[in-house]
């Protein structure tokens, strides 16, 4: 029975500190910052990016799908991160690196940790939620309309590829 309580009090404690990831904001790119409850009410996917990756070209894809579905709502957000040792030194390094190479037009955040005691809070939340933590670059987080985290995708999962979009139109119908 103690054993059971003391359970039930640290997984309280763990919940109580853990926040819904659109709770959550990024510094910009662009100077200011992108809230995330900005979007509240529209399907949200996350993706944590590199500009010297081999996974680099899913930018192209990752503005596809934005251009595709945004009307309906969708919002596609990048954060560059060097947590993998490829990103560029810079934030305008990498805006200018992704606007001249892939005429991205997206979301950016700043250069930001995605794991590990550092991590944005943004993936501590989606990992205290779903044990879900990037591995690689252009690991993807698709938040639905409700504010939950829908699903997860790893960096092999192409932006355009079927369970991708599966799961973005699924929350677009909802």
């Amino acid at each position: 029975m103690r054993i059971f309580l003391a359970l039930s009090m640290i997984c309280g404690l763990i919940s109580a500190a853990s926040s819904a990831p659109m709770d959550r904001s990024f510094p910009s790119i662009d100077g200011g910052v992108l809230n995330l409850s900005d979007w509240a009410g529209n399907p949200v996917l996350v993706v944590n990016t590199a500009s010297r990756c081999g996974f680099t070209g899913q930018y192209e894809g990752l503005q596809a799908l934005q251009d595709r579905y945004a009307a309906q709502g969708l919002v596609v957000l990048a954060v560059p991160s060097d947590d993998f040792r490829q990103e560029l030194s810079s934030g305008a390094a990498v805006k200018e690196f992704c606007e001249m190479t892939f005429g991205i037009t997206l979301p950016m955040s700043d250069i930001s940790h995605v794991k590990g005691p550092d991590a944005h809070p943004f993936y501590k939340d989606v990992l205290a939620q779903t044990g879900f933590q990037p591995k690689w670059n252009f690991n993807k987080v698709l938040i639905g309309r409700d504010g939950a985290v829908a699903a997860t995708f790893g960096s092999g999962t192409k932006p355009l590829s079927a369970p991708l979009i599966k799961a973005i139109e699924a929350e677009l119908a909802n």
